[in-house]
């Protein structure tokens, strides 16, 4: 079976998005399935039109994420294999972690011949989205808790045998720590998309519903791609624990009324 993985390349906000976001939140609670009419009438709450949402469930059934099932009526099925993942973006979305300076780390090494180097291109692009940091072209570094991640995604791409991992205590680069994680993250890049996701708050819908699945949407990349680095390689006006207790504060607040929306569009 090809591998279920989270569809890194939709945009926030895009149909697509939106309608994997309320697969993840809402399909296991609703026992796995739901009626194609009540998921097209759902995404319409979330400002998608018909035409789109129906476009859009079909890219998540080639994604391999929806099964197409009739139980009375046509609907469809969140396939199994899915729940893995989905449970581990539960883990990273609503419980966000921050590193401390005696946590480890683990160190990705690889050496991918040029006949696989679609292989090798994922790899990177896979390890950059669960927020590892590029040391150099073929070592990378992450938070030690997140090793088991780095070791489905050379599973799922055939690429275990090409790579060693270490587990390491701090590293100690030529510069300070703070000069090394620039280097090796993309800080400014991180920074920008904390201070986007902090003033998109203000244009969420009003209804609970439609403002906690766009909440998610537009947060729920952050905790993967900040990999929650030690204060001690971060600036000290670093904004991702503003951004983390307000995605909190305003979750707490529509989670009820949103599953009740849910609950009442699919009885």
């Amino acid at each position: 079976m090809t591998p279920i993985i989270d569809d890194i390349d939709a945009r926030p906000g895009s149909t697509a998005s939106l309608l994997r976001t309320f697969v993840g939140l809402y399909l296991r609670r609703l026992g796995g399935w739901i009626s194609a009419s009540a998921l097209v009438s759902l995404a319409g709450s979330l400002g998608i039109p018909e035409a789109q949402a129906r476009t859009g469930i079909t890219r998540l059934k080639q994604k391999g994420l929806l099964l197409a099932e009739r139980d009375d009526v046509p609907g469809y099925r969140l396939n199994p294999a899915a729940v893995t993942m989905l449970e581990r973006g539960d883990r990273r979305i609503f419980e966000m972690r921050q590193m401390t300076d005696a946590d480890s780390w683990c160190l990705v090494s690889f050496s991918i011949p040029e006949s696989a180097r679609s292989v090798r291109h994922q790899l990177r692009k896979r390890l950059q989205f669960i927020g590892a940091g590029t040391v150099s072209s073929a070592l990378w570094i992450c938070p030690g808790h997140l090793e088991g991640e780095v070791e489905q995604i050379l599973h799922d791409l055939d690429a275990r045998a090409w790579a060693t991992l270490f587990s390491a205590a701090a590293p100690a680069p030529a510069t300070s720590l703070v000069e090394a994680a620039a280097q090796w993250w993309d800080l400014a890049a991180l920074r920008s998309a904390h201070e986007v996701f902090q003033a998109s708050l203000s244009t969420l819908p009003s209804e609970s519903f439609a403002a906690y699945v766009h909440l998610i949407d537009r947060w729920r990349v952050l905790p993967y791609t900040d990999p929650g680095l030690p204060p001690s390689m971060l600036p000290a006006d670093w904004p991702g624990a503003s951004s983390f207790h307000a995605f909190a504060r305003l979750a707490a607040q529509h989670e009820a009324p949103a599953w009740e929306r849910v609950e009442a569009a699919t009885r």
